[in-house]
């Protein structure tokens, strides 16, 4: 579609940082190796960079909305000073039988449902079908697929066997394997 940008959707546990499972503080932020020259490469040509992040930890009372946001505009500040603009990021902080009061529910945005991706479609001018999301879960590639996103990269560590649910996805080792499925020029469509 015209006037419409792709976008890099990035999960964060596991793809931008090493999991740790519950990250909420900046000291315990380990970025994974080629994070910034991956997305540098990608904003080069015209993508929007996106991060999308299912967070239980806040489901299970272990971390706070609040403290949530905050290690996010750390970490926003730590692309920037990489010359790196983190365009938006989207997170569900809902788990269907983990969490606790409101935020124990089935969501729409909770991987490997596709609200997130959706919702940062419409709001940045995104289009799906020239984007790429890279994860490190089958629930991520799943939410890439039913969002319509058809570059799907399975980053290889936590899902060993691979996502047999979504037959048309990549398999990397590496960030530095992800440059090709960028192809948009660096001219606007």
């Amino acid at each position: 579609m015209k006037g419409l940008q792709p976008a890099l959707f990035l999960d964060r546990d596991g793809v931008v940082n090493r999991e740790i499972g519950y990250l909420y503080k900046p000291e315990q932020v380990e970025f994974t190796a080629g994070i910034f020259e991956l997305c540098r490469y990608a904003q080069a040509r015209s993508y929007k960079l996106i991060i999308i992040t299912n967070q239980s930890g806040i489901a299970r009372q272990l971390y706070s909305e609040a403290d949530f946001h905050s290690l996010m505009q750390w970490m926003s500040e730590e692309f920037l000073r990489a010359r790196i603009r983190v365009d938006g990021y989207y997170f569900c902080p809902h788990h269907p039988e983990h969490g606790i009061g409101p935020y124990r529910k089935e969501c729409k945005d909770r991987k490997p449902q596709p609200g997130m991706l959706l919702q940062a479609s419409r709001d940045h001018g995104i289009d799906l079908a020239r984007s790429v999301l890279v994860g490190d879960r089958c629930s991520d590639i799943q939410a890439g697929a039913a969002a319509g996103i058809s570059n799907l990269v399975l980053l290889r560590g936590t899902e060993p066997a691979g996502c047999a649910a979504v037959p048309a996805h990549a398999v990397v080792s590496d960030l530095a394997e992800i440059i090709p499925f960028l192809t948009v020029s660096s001219v606007p469509a």
